[in-house]
């Protein structure tokens, strides 16, 4: 990935955060975490990964981004001087999930190991 690319990422998530917590009045929208965005080699799309608190509004949420995404790419060019603005693809991140996944599978297996050593 190039420089400029990684560049234009990170900005993109910086400012998505700020406007999400500082100027989106949705409560819902509180709820979430960016914790990537990839955009692709012609600027033209960002694919933002959230991840959200309470895993029964995961849907909800990313319906409410998907309807806020016209919203949320107006007030982040305000921020983002690019002449253009990528379109934004919001995607759960379920990465917290697989890792208590495994971390459980983990305790299943030193469990099993703890009571044929007994």
């Amino acid at each position: 990935m190039s420089v400029r690319i990684e560049k234009v990422s990170q900005n993109i998530k910086r400012i998505l955060c700020t406007v999400l917590i500082q100027e989106m009045n949705d409560p819902l929208l509180s709820l979430v975490t960016v914790t990537s965005v990839k955009v692709t080699a012609d600027l033209k799309i960002a694919k933002i990964y959230v991840s959200v608190f309470n895993r029964d509004k995961r849907s909800l949420v990313l319906d409410e981004l998907n309807n806020a995404k016209g919203r949320l790419k107006n007030k982040m060019s305000a921020y983002l001087k690019m002449k253009f603005m990528p379109d934004l693809i919001f995607f759960i991140d379920d990465t917290m999930d697989y890792v208590e996944n495994i971390n459980n599978l983990l305790k299943e297996i030193h469990k099993d190991d703890n009571q044929q050593n007994n």
